[in-house]
């Protein structure tokens, strides 16, 4: 199921507060990345995940010479991930030694990938902040990626801060975090997130005003509603 135009445009102006409880209202409680903090604030970052797995590095296998290999699993991944796509790494949560760095971060800028996520960490990680292109990770890590990471798999179920991410899966993320869709439910979350952002627009203005939470937030009383559907009408929402 590819991501229509429509749902990334809804996504892209909802918060991932917004849809983990969209979320929760169907059942789950596990879809928001843990320890991945964003390197500069900006737009949301919406796309299909693309996966990258690690596992703890062997000596025998990850030299520097291991790199010129182009079947290399983190430069062919890199290499691969589609345009507008989320580039997900599965770090095993340990920003011992980098994930990535700036250079290939770049790369998946300049191939039109819409984001980078990773439980583990960046190197260079001022330079990708100054990118143009939404990146998570736990904490900056110089160390290269060899010294404690073995790329062995793309494109695969991988775990991601203590979330199953499956390829494919709609990978939201904000100033606050990240998120991750089950992707047959992307359509109808992003809906009902567009529709809850909308809501509660309207009760953060009520609140600003000096209205009570009750009765309004969540909207139990009739003239609550009532009052609400004024406020669409006025707003044009």
């Amino acid at each position: 199921m590819s991501l229509s135009q429509a749902t990334r445009d809804k996504l892209m102006k909802v918060s991932t507060a917004t849809l983990t409880t969209a979320l929760f209202k169907r059942g789950f409680k596990n879809i928001y990345i843990q320890n991945v903090h964003r390197l500069r604030s900006g737009p949301n970052m919406v796309g299909e995940a693309y996966t990258l797995r690690y596992i703890p590095a062997r000596e025998d296998l990850d030299g520097l010479e291991s790199f010129a290999d182009p079947a290399h699993a983190q430069r062919k991944g890199v290499e691969e991930c589609p345009s507008g796509a989320v580039f997900v790494i599965d770090s095993r949560q340990d920003a011992s030694a980098a994930s990535a760095g700036c250079i290939l971060v770049t790369r998946l800028m300049k191939l039109g990938c819409a984001g980078v996520v990773t439980d583990g960490g960046f190197r260079d990680s001022p330079e990708i902040a100054a990118l143009d292109m939404p990146s998570y990770h736990a904490r900056p890590s110089a160390p290269t990626n060899l010294t404690k990471h073995h790329a062995v798999a793309i494109n695969d179920p991988i775990a991601c801060g203590g979330v199953s991410v499956f390829p494919g899966d709609v990978v939201v993320g904000d100033n606050e975090g990240v998120v991750c869709i089950p992707a047959h439910l992307a359509d109808e979350v992003a809906d009902e997130a567009a529709e809850m952002t909308v809501f509660e627009d309207f009760v953060l203005e009520q609140v600003q005003q000096g209205s009570t939470i009750i009765g309004l937030y969540p909207p139990t009383r009739e003239e609550s509603r009532e009052l609400y559907k004024q406020w669409r009408t006025n707003n044009g929402r």
